[in-house]
C-alpha cells in the first residue's frame, strides 16, 4: 500500500456498540459449547453401542444355550416327551428345569411339548388325585420354594401360550372330558395348577396378576368373543372361563396373601371392560354375582375408579368406551348381587359411587344421536356450541344393555339396602346421622346422574310409588331446614365444592320423582288423605322451594343473565359440572312449585303469597320489564316468585308498549268494520281474517248497523269497538253456536264434535284465538269464564288426571273406583277403547294400538285410566285448541302468557270475580258541568250504585265503560278515568225527566242533578237495563 502523507492511524468505530474483543469472546464461547457437545454425543455414541453389543452378545449366547439345552432335552425325553412319567415333575427331575429354561411360546415344536406336557399331567393328576406329590415328593415343607417358582413358571408359560397361539381358538370351545386339544389342554392345567386346595395357590395367582395375565386373558377372550356365543348358548363351559371362575374368587379372600397390583392390570379394568361379558362367560356371571365377589370388586373400585378411569382401556372401537363397558357388566350383575342374602348397605354405597362415576362419563341416552340427525331440535341462538366437543356415540345394544339394567327391580333393591335402617319418624330436633347422610348422598348422586343420562319413562314411576325415596328425602331435607344445617354432600359428586348449598343434590332428584307423582296421584289422595306428603309438609316444602330458587336465580346465580335457557343435549363434560346442577335445580323446582301453585288454585290450602319471594321489590319489577336482564329471565322461568300485581302491571307495560309502536292510540285507523249487530259473528270473521297481523295490532274502528239497516250514533272512539269486542265474544263463545260446550260448572271449552256442525270450524278457532288476543291486546276484559284444562292449551301444558273432575266428575269419580277396586278387574269386561258420543253419533277410539282386543287387568289399569283422562282432556280437543292457539298467538306472545298460571290467565281474560269495588271507583272518578265529590246529586248517586245488586253494578260499569269488569289493578288503570258529568243546565221538569247517558269511549256518565235518590235508582236502572245500544247517548 502506498504511503497516502497522513502518518497518523484512522480509529476504527464498531456501530454494533461492541468491541471486536468482546465479539471474538463470544465466538470462542460458542465454539467451545459445540466441542463439548459433539464430545459428549461421541461417549453417548460409544456407550450406546457397547450396551446393544452386549445385548446382541447375551441374546445370541442365551439363544445358543437354549439351543444346546432344547437338544439335551430331546436326548433325554423325546421331541414327544414319550420318555416322560410322573416322576419327571418331581423336584429332583430336570425335566421342568430344562423345559421351563428353552421353552419359547412361538416356536411350534415347544409348543407341541408344553402341550404334550400338560396332557401327562392332567393325566397323572386325573390318576392319582395328588397334585402336591407329583411337584414335592414326600415333603413339600423342604422344597417349597423350588415347587412353587417351577409351578408359577409352567402355569404362566400355558396362559402366555394360549395368548401366543389364539387365533386358533375354536378348540377352546370344547369340553375338557370331549377333547384333548392343544389349547384346552394348556388351560386345563392351569386349572388343576391353581386349585384352591392347594398350598401354593396364593403365590401362583399372585405371580399371574403380577406379570398381567389379565390383560392376556383379554385379549384371548376378544378373539373369540364371536364363537364364544354359540358355546354358551350350547351350555358349554369354555377352560378360559373355568380359568378366571377360579382366578377371581381367590383375590382377596381369606386368608389370600396375593400382593395388591396396579388397577390397571385388575380383573376390574382388564375383565369386566370386555363388551357383553356374561353373554360369552354366563357361568362367571353366576360366580361374580353370588359368591360376594362383586362386593369385593366393588368396594376396590370405589377407592380407585375416579382416580383410574383414564387407564381403562379402549382398544376396541369408540362404540364400546371402557367405562360403558364396565358400567353394562356391573348393573347386568347387580341385581342378583342385591338380591343375596349377605348384601350389605356398604356394598349397596359403593355400587351406587362406582355406578355414579360410570354413569357421569356417560353421553345422554335420552335422545340419540342418531335421531338428531333425523329430526333436528330448535337450538337458541344465544347457545354456544363447541364444534371441538365430539359427542361420542355408544352402540346400540350397549345402551340398550345400561338401560335395561336400571330397570324397576333394580331400583327398587338398591334403594330399599340404602334407606332400610332409615326410620321416618325420626325426631325432628335431630339432626340426621352419618349413615343417613351416606345413604342419602349415595342415592341422590346416583340418581341425578340416570335422571340426566337415561330415559326417564321407566324409572320414575317405580322411584315415586314403589320406594321410600319421596318420604326418606322429605324427612331428610324436612329436619335440615328445621335445624337450620344442611349435611354436606358435596363428597359424593367429584365437582361439587365444598361450600355448595346441602339442598342442591336432594332437591335435585326429591323434585322431578315428587313432580311425577303430583301427575298421577288424585285429588281425593291429595287433599283428603294427604297422601304421600301431609299439607303442612307441603306448606314447608314450599317455603324451601321458594328459598332455594331466589337463591339460585336472584341472590347467587352462577350463569350470566341470558343463558338460563336449559339445553336438554350438553356433552357428558359439561352435564357434571356444579353449574349444571344448579341450573338444574333451578327448573326441576320451578316445575314443581308451579305444579303445587295449580294444586292451591284447585282448593286453596296455603296463602297465594307463600310462593312470593321476599326480595322482590321495586329495582326487580323495573328490571323484570327489560330483556336480558336477570329479573327478565326469573320472570320466564320461575313467574310465581313475583307477585300478581307486579306480574300484571309488566304485561300492561308490554302491551302498552307495543300497541304505541303500533299507533293503537291514534283516533283514525284505516282498519274501519261496518258490523250488522244480527250478523255480528259473519261479519267480523269476514272482515277481520282479512287482516294481517300487523294490521291487527293497529286500531280498528267499528260502526255498528241496527235491524233495519241504519247506521247507530255516535263515532267510535273505543268504546264502539269495546262494545263491539263484548257483542262478538258473547255471540262467538255461545254454546248455542256450536263451537264451545259447557262443563256442569258453566266453563267454556272447545266442542269436540264442532266438526259436525261447522264445516270450517278449525277456521273459526283461528279466528276465536285471534279475537280473544285482540281483546287482552286492548285491555278489554270480556265476560268469558273458560275451563282450567282449555287454557292449559294457552300455555301448551298438558292435562292429567286431576284436571278431570272440571271436564266431567262422573267420568273422573269412575276412574278413581277403577284405581281402588280390590277384586280383579279382569272381570268388569273392560277394554282399552274409549266411545264418543257427539250428536247421537257413536264411534269408538283405541287407547292402544290393538285396545279393542286388550283387556284392562290389575296391573294395567292405572295405565288405562291415565290413557282415559289424556283423550279426554288433550286428544279429543287436539285440533281446535291448536288452531285456536295459533290465533292468539299472533298478537299475544307466548312469554307474556308463561308469566300467568291458568287460574290469573282468566283473571286476565274476565277480570276478577269478587264484587266491584264502589270505594275504589269513587276514588278514581272525575267530575264535571258543575259537580263535584261533595255536590248532593253526587251523595246520592254513590249511596245508589252501592245499594245495587253485583248485577247492576256490572250492568252499570258496561254501561259507561262499554265493559261489565273493571281493570284488574283497580279503577286507577281505567283510562281515561270514569268523569260524571252534569246532563243539564238548570233543574227543570223536562231535564229531570230525562235518562242518564254515557259516552263510553270516555268512560264518561251524563247525570241529570234528581232531586232525591228514590228518582235517580230509577232512572239510572232503567237506563243500564235499557240495551239500546248507542242511539241512547
Amino acid at each position: 500500500m502506498f504511503f497516502s502523507g497522513d502518518s497518523s492511524t484512522r480509529k476504527r468505530v464498531d456501530l454494533g456498540g461492541r468491541s471486536s474483543k468482546e465479539r471474538d469472546r463470544q465466538k470462542l464461547l460458542e465454539q467451545t459449547r459445540l466441542e463439548r457437545n459433539r464430545r459428549l454425543w461421541l461417549r453417548q455414541q460409544n456407550s450406546a453401542a457397547l450396551k446393544i453389543q452386549k445385548c446382541f452378545r447375551g441374546r445370541r449366547a442365551v439363544k445358543a444355550e437354549h439351543f444346546k439345552v432344547r437338544v439335551q432335552f430331546y436326548g433325554t425325553y423325546g421331541k414327544c416327551c414319550k420318555n416322560v412319567d410322573r416322576h419327571c415333575f418331581s423336584p429332583d427331575s430336570e425335566f421342568l428345569r430344562q423345559l421351563l429354561f428353552f421353552f419359547n411360546a412361538r416356536n411350534a415344536g415347544d409348543f407341541a411339548i408344553l402341550v404334550e406336557t400338560c396332557r401327562l399331567l392332567v393325566q397323572f393328576i386325573r390318576d392319582s388325585g395328588d397334585t402336591v406329590s407329583l411337584f414335592a415328593g414326600s415333603d413339600y415343607s423342604s422344597n417349597h420354594a423350588l415347587v412353587d417358582y417351577r409351578v408359577k413358571q409352567l402355569a404362566y408359560a400355558c396362559v402366555d401360550a394360549v395368548h401366543q397361539n389364539r387365533n386358533r381358538l375354536e378348540q377352546l370351545l370344547m369340553k375338557p372330558e370331549e377333547s384333548s386339544v392343544s389349547m384346552t389342554l394348556l388351560l386345563e392345567a392351569v386349572v388343576s395348577l391353581i386349585d384352591p386346595k392347594l398350598p401354593w395357590v396364593c403365590n401362583i395367582v399372585g405371580y399371574l396378576l403380577q406379570r398381567k395375565t389379565f390383560s392376556l386373558f383379554r385379549e384371548i377372550a376378544l378373539t373369540w368373543k364371536e364363537s364364544a356365543k354359540t358355546a354358551a348358548s350350547n351350555g358349554k363351559v369354555s377352560s378360559l372361563e373355568h380359568v378366571l371362575a377360579l382366578v377371581i374368587p381367590h383375590i382377596g379372600r381369606n386368608p389370600c396373601t396375593c400382593p395388591n397390583i396396579d388397577p390397571q392390570w385388575s380383573f376390574s379394568s382388564q375383565i369386566l371392560t370386555i363388551p357383553f361379558l356374561w353373554k360369552f362367560f354366563p357361568n362367571l356371571k353366576e360366580v361374580f354375582a353370588t359368591r360376594g365377589l362383586s362386593q369385593h370388586y366393588l368396594h376396590q373400585m370405589a377407592f380407585c375408579v375416579q382416580n383410574c378411569a383414564n387407564v381403562l382401556p379402549n382398544d376396541i372401537s369408540t362404540e364400546y368406551p371402557g367405562y360403558a363397558c364396565l358400567l353394562g357388566n356391573i348393573l347386568e350383575t347387580a341385581g342378583v348381587a342385591l338380591s343375596q342374602p349377605n348384601c350389605s348397605f356398604e356394598m349397596a354405597v359403593d355400587l351406587a359411587a362406582v355406578t355414579t362415576f360410570l354413569l357421569e362419563e356417560l353421553p345422554s341416552m335420552k335422545s340419540s344421536s342418531r335421531e338428531t340427525k333425523e329430526s333436528p331440535m330448535l337450538v337458541d341462538d344465544d347457545m354456544i356450541i363447541d364444534d371441538e366437543v365430539t359427542e361420542i356415540i355408544l352402540n346400540r345394544d350397549l345402551e340398550q344393555q345400561i338401560c335395561n339394567a336400571i330397570d324397576p327391580r333394580f331400583l327398587l333393591q338398591l334403594t330399599n339396602l340404602l334407606f332400610g335402617g332409615i326410620s321416618l319418624a325420626g325426631n325432628s330436633h335431630d339432626g340426621p346421622d352419618d349413615k343417613e347422610v351416606a345413604a342419602v348422598g349415595a342415592a341422590c348422586a346416583f340418581l341425578h346422574v340416570t335422571f340426566n343420562t337415561l330415559p326417564l319413562e321407566r324409572i320414575m314411576t317405580v322411584l315415586a310409588y314403589r320406594t321410600e325415596l319421596v318420604s326418606v328425602l322429605w324427612n331428610f331435607m324436612k329436619r335440615c331446614h328445621e335445624n337450620q344445617k344442611w349435611s354436606s354432600l358435596s363428597q359424593q359428586l367429584s365437582y361439587l365444592s365444598g361450600d355448595a348449598p346441602g339442598w342442591l343434590l336432594p332437591l335435585a332428584v326429591f323434585c322431578p320423582v315428587y313432580k311425577h307423582m303430583l301427575t298421577i296421584v288424585d285429588n281425593e289422595e291429595f287433599y283428603e288423605q294427604e297422601k304421600p306428603l301431609s299439607l303442612k309438609d307441603i306448606r314447608c316444602l314450599i317455603i324451601i322451594l321458594r328459598q332455594a330458587l331466589w337463591q339460585l336465580l336472584w341472590v347467587n346465580p352462577t350463569t350470566p343473565s341470558n343463558s338460563m335457557k336449559f339445553a336438554t343435549k350438553t356433552s357428558s363434560n359439561k352435564r357434571h359440572t356444579e353449574e349444571f346442577i344448579q341450573e338444574r335445580v333451578g327448573i326441576v323446582a320451578s316445575e314443581l312449585l308451579s305444579q303445587l301453585q295449580d294444586w292451591n288454585n284447585r282448593r286453596q290450602f296455603t296463602s297465594p303469597s307463600d310462593f312470593h319471594a321476599d326480595g322482590v321489590n321495586e329495582f326487580f319489577i323495573t328490571q323484570a320489564v327489560m330483556e336480558n336482564t336477570r329479573a327478565n329471565d326469573i320472570l320466564k322461568q320461575a313467574p310465581f316468585l313475583v307477585p300478581f300485581t307486579s306480574r300484571v302491571k309488566i304485561f300492561n307495560s308490554q302491551l302498552t308498549a307495543v300497541r304505541q309502536r303500533h299507533g293503537s292510540n291514534s283516533v283514525f285507523s284505516r282498519n274501519r268494520f261496518r258490523i250488522r249487530r244480527d250478523h255480528i259473528l259473519e261479519d267480523a270473521y269476514n272482515q277481520m281474517s282479512a287482516l294481517s297481523e300487523e294490521d291487527l295490532r293497529g286500531v280498528i274502528r267499528v260502526t255498528f248497523v241496527n235491524e233495519f239497516g241504519v247506521e247507530e250514533a255516535g263515532i267510535d272512539g273505543g268504546g264502539i269497538f269495546k262494545d263491539f269486542m263484548e257483542n262478538i265474544t258473547r255471540a262467538a263463545f255461545d254454546v248455542q253456536y256450536g263451537l264451545f260446550k259447557e262443563t256442569t260448572d258453566h266453563l267454556l271449552y272447545p266442542n269436540p264434535g264442532s266438526g259436525m256442525i261447522h264445516e270450517q270450524h278449525l277456521q273459526f278457532f283461528h279466528f276465536l284465538g285471534t279475537l280473544l288476543a285482540k281483546a287482552m291486546f286492548e285491555g278489554i276484559l270480556v265476560d268469558i269464564p273458560f275451563a282450567t284444562f282449555f287454557l292449559s292449551k294457552l300455555k301448551q301444558k298438558y292435562n292429567y288426571l286431576n284436571d278431570l273432575p272440571s271436564l266431567d266428575p262422573e267420568l273422573y269419580r269412575h276412574l278413581i273406583f277403577l284405581k281402588h277396586y280390590e277384586g280383579d278387574i279382569s272381570e268388569l269386561e273392560l277394554y282399552f277403547v274409549i266411545v264418543n258420543n257427539e250428536y247421537g253419533e257413536q264411534t269408538e277410539d283405541d287407547l292402544l294400538p290393538g285396545g279393542r282386543n286388550l283387556r284392562v287387568t290389575n296391573e294395567n289399569v292405572i295405565t288405562f285410566i291415565h290413557l282415559v283422562a289424556n283423550h279426554r282432556l288433550n286428544f279429543q280437543i287436539r285440533q281446535q285448541s291448536s288452531h285456536f292457539l295459533r290465533g292468539f298467538q299472533q298478537l299475544i306472545q307466548k312469554d307474556w302468557i308463561d308469566m300467568f298460571n291458568e287460574h290469573e290467565l282468566q283473571l286476565l281474560i274476565s277480570g276478577s270475580l269478587e264484587s266491584l269495588d264502589v270505594d275504589d271507583l269513587r276514588l278514581h272518578t272525575n267530575y264535571a258541568g258543575g259537580y263535584h265529590k261533595e255536590h248532593y246529586v253526587i251523595e246520592m248517586f254513590w249511596e245508589v250504585l252501592k245499594s245495587f245488586s253485583l248485577e247492576n253494578q256490572k250492568k252499570f260499569l258496561k254501561f259507561v265503560t262499554g265493559c261489565s269488569r273493571g281493570p284488574l289493578l283497580g279503577f286507577k288503570y281505567l283510562e281515561p278515568l270514569f268523569c260524571i258529568q252534569r246532563a243539564a243546565g238548570n233543574a227543570s221538569e223536562e231535564a229531570l225527566d230525562r235518562l242518564p247517558t254515557s259516552a263510553t269511549c270516555m268512560n264518561l256518565l251524563k247525570l241529570p242533578p234528581y232531586r232525591s235518590k228514590e228518582q235517580l235508582e230509577t232512572k239510572l236502572l232503567y237506563a243500564i237495563n235499557a240495551d239500546a245500544g248507542f242511539d241512547l247517548s
